[in-house]
């Protein structure tokens, strides 16, 4: 191959474009997480968090991406306004020495062109653990009415929050261990 031609080649190599790489940043009116536990091993009581703030980085093409979400302890909310300051008390979230909970992963799953899973770690009460997101209903398009592009979804993962050290109230065998997390996902392209 002769000198030019290799000058051709590593030009046209310069000249692609750089992956597909996108960036979208959550909108926190449309993606508030939340969570669900039975109480006191019974009923199935639900709450949720009202702020967050993440991005979402992903090369469809190289089936790769990273997910970075902060979630506002603070803004813990169950449907009992008189729970308000017990969850954010020492006994449960400690929000005064734990103000976020933050879910990082760069290890996105895909089956063909939609995102299904997203293993990462989740870090709670200044514990870090592994927590894999099952993820629904992925889609990206332009949004119906301001034209953006986005991408949509649905995760769920589940976490036993004594293993970050949230103990109040459990006994052994006490279901209310488990906390299931529900994050509705809505994101614009940056």
């Amino acid at each position: 191959m002769s000198i030019r031609m290799i000058a051709v080649v590593v030009g046209a190599a310069v000249a692609l474009p750089a992956a597909a790489q996108e960036t979208y940043v959550l909108d926190p009116t449309h993606s508030q997480p939340t969570w669900e536990t039975r109480h006191i091993g019974m009923s199935l009581q639900r709450g949720s968090f009202g702020k967050l703030s993440g991005k979402i980085t992903l090369d469809r093409a190289a089936k790769k991406g990273n997910v970075d979400i902060t979630i506002d302890a603070n803004s813990v909310k169950p449907f009992d306004a008189r729970l308000d300051p017990i969850l954010r008390g020492d006994r449960f979230f400690n929000v005064e020495k734990f103000p976020t909970m933050e879910f990082k992963s760069d290890d996105v799953v895909f089956d063909g062109d939609r995102v299904v899973r997203v293993n990462g770690n989740f870090t709670m009460l200044g514990v870090t653990k592994p927590l894999a997101l099952q993820v629904a209903d992925f889609k990206c398009g332009e949004q119906a009415f301001n034209k953006k592009p986005m991408c949509g979804a649905d995760a769920t993962g589940t976490i036993k929050r004594s293993e970050y050290g949230m103990t109040n109230g459990l006994n052994v065998g006490n279901p209310a261990d488990e906390i299931r997390l529900l994050i509705p996902v809505e994101a614009y392209k940056e």
